[in-house]
């Protein structure tokens, strides 16, 4: 069922830096398509100083559940803390609307299936019924449903390179390497909700390599093992500050992955080496084509014929909010799940409960092992002795 309104009508829920620096920007970028009439914070000043910068027609609200009864939006962005996306998704889809929400969407397994459970929920009523426990796949319909922003996906220079990769022409995926290695100081964890378990989630696994991980798993698809191990080396938090992971894809290749906020020199980085061209992201917070390169393997460099149209992609869309929030309203248009929602989106988060897994039990973990039965389900720490807070 195709979503027939336009503009579409949206509200933002917080109003801090990311609200303001990306989902804002993406917003006036669509204009023609989508109208922002509402906006919730519960910082009274902060939430000023945002209606002042969005201009007029926003009206602003201390809590979400004014916002909806007011406004009805049809699209809700969520920009707030991790630990209050699970709950404010679920608000926004039973009362009908769409939701673009912030990474990660949730901190566990369980509030993922529980978002699922929501999507396809007529204003006002009862979730779908038949959703599979540990699938996140709701009944067939035509939404609402709840997407997270994973921006990177959206460039050019992806969607170019994941082509070329899914039609085989830079030969077979061997080798692969996923990088991001950043750094953040004391200050940074100073704010109440960093770096515990609650109300973050997690660590750099969690929260920041989340993007390059995402972006591996969409060029290379379906993962099959993984190997990791985590550490606290420099900060006082209860997640980790560094993970790595050897993982094993279902096509065969294997890949590195190595996250961390202890970088002086910071980078975001993935490398895939293929049978006949390796095809190289660098970059930090977002990417360009510039930012790709190919290398043709010796035998193929001779073949100008078929390497010439590797480096070029027909346009060049830089990564951002509002390219996501493009295919985003395409999908709305047509009542189609959008990219980045369900089992797509369940498959990084499942990644990286895997990831933790891994790092905290010393033992390979294989897709699909993390029933809700697992401890790992219901939360990224698993209940371990060494990892869970201390009132666990």
């Amino acid at each position: 069922m195709a979503f027939e309104k336009t503009p579409v009508r949206a509200a933002v829920v917080g109003t801090g830096g990311i609200i303001t620096g990306a989902h804002l920007p993406a917003l006036r970028a669509h204009a023609d398509r989508v109208r922002l009439v509402g906006a919730v914070d519960v910082d009274e000043s902060r939430l000023a100083d945002f209606l002042g910068e969005a201009g007029d027609g926003v009206s602003g609200y201390p809590g979400m559940t004014e916002m909806l009864a007011a406004e009805e939006p049809d699209l809700v962005l969520v920009g707030t803390p991790p630990s209050l996306h699970a709950e404010q998704a679920r608000a926004a889809l039973r009362a009908g609307a769409w939701v673009l929400c912030e990474k990660p969407l949730c901190l566990s397994l369980a509030e993922y299936d529980a978002i699922a459970a929501e999507e396809g929920t007529p204003a006002g009523g009862a979730g779908e019924a038949g959703v599979p426990p540990g699938t996140g796949e709701p009944a067939a319909c035509g939404g609402p449903f709840a997407s997270v922003v994973f921006q990177h996906r959206y460039g050019s220079g992806a969607a170019h390179a994941r082509g070329l990769l899914r039609s085989g022409d830079l030969g077979a995926p061997l080798v692969a390497h996923c990088q991001t290695t950043w750094h953040r100081d004391a200050e940074y964890y100073s704010v109440p909700w960093r770096g515990r378990w609650a109300t973050e989630g997690g660590g750099p696994t969690m929260g920041h390599g989340i993007h390059q991980m995402d972006l591996l798993l969409h060029l290379l698809g379906e993962w099959s093992e993984i190997r990791a191990m985590a550490g606290r080396l420099v900060h006082d938090v209860e997640s980790e500050d560094v993970s790595t992971a050897l993982v094993r894809f279902e096509n065969g290749a294997m890949a590195t992955v190595v996250n961390s906020v202890l970088s002086p020199d910071e980078v975001s980085r993935i490398r895939i080496d293929c049978a006949d061209a390796t095809v190289e992201l660098t970059h930090l917070y977002g990417y360009g084509n510039d930012d790709w390169a190919y290398t043709p393997a010796p035998h193929a460099r001779s073949r100008t014929e078929r390497t010439s149209h590797w480096r070029t992609p027909a346009a060049d869309v830089p990564s951002s909010h509002a390219a996501q929030l493009g295919g985003f309203l395409d999908a709305m248009e047509k009542g189609e799940r959008p990219p980045g929602s369900g089992p797509d989106a369940r498959r990084t988060l499942e990644f990286l409960a895997a990831l933790y897994k891994s790092a905290f039990t010393a033992q390979p973990v294989q897709q699909g092992e993390i029933t809700p039965q697992d401890p790992f389900y219901r939360a990224m720490h698993g209940e371990h002795p060494d990892w869970a807070p201390k009132e666990h």
